[in-house]
């Protein structure tokens, strides 16, 4: 069995889980399932909206935090208990990659999980440690760290010139 496909969507630029979605679509059109996993993001739904009214059997997205605004708006505590929800999401996340329970899983703003120490370097290695077989993963986020390089399979830096936008 070849290495599963990692693939990283980053930079400081508007637009990577809008990229990672247009790359859910791509797959989806070719008969592939589809997992999408949210975090950091609250309960907003952005650039899922209009996927979760396609009303397509073959996307799925899931949100495990519970509160209405984004974790970096919430107050400590709510921090706290949001810090759980978001560990069973990576939980789930890990389930998803062993039991190869899709063909692309995107684990949108992963990357800030990191960042924010929220998840660490050993849990995110042992994840991806876990991912051979034909499954492709996403993983977006601002920065990078210099230890996921190496298990990226393609890098892309999303980044906005000022005064820019859409």
């Amino acid at each position: 069995m070849s290495k599963i496909q990692t693939e990283v969507i980053c930079g400081t630029g508007r637009g990577k889980t809008s990229l990672a979605i247009g790359k859910c679509l791509q797959a989806s059109t070719m008969g592939k399932s589809v997992i999408i996993i949210q975090f950091l993001k609250g309960k907003d739904k952005g650039d899922t909206e209009f996927l979760e009214n396609l009303d397509r059997q073959d996307i799925k997205i899931f949100r495990f935090e519970k509160q209405e605004a984004c974790y970096n708006d919430l107050n400590e505590e709510e921090q706290k208990e949001e810090q759980t929800n978001i560990l069973n999401g990576l939980n789930f996340a890990r389930k998803v990659i062993v039991t190869r329970e899709c063909d692309l899983l995107v684990l949108d703003e992963a990357l800030g999980l990191l960042e924010m120490g929220i998840a660490s370097e050993e849990m995110m290695r042992e994840m991806l440690d876990q991912t051979e077989g034909s499954m492709h993963v996403i993983l977006t986020g601002v920065n990078i760290p210099d230890w996921l390089t190496r298990y990226a399979d393609s890098i892309t830096t999303v980044t906005t010139k000022d005064n820019v936008g859409i």
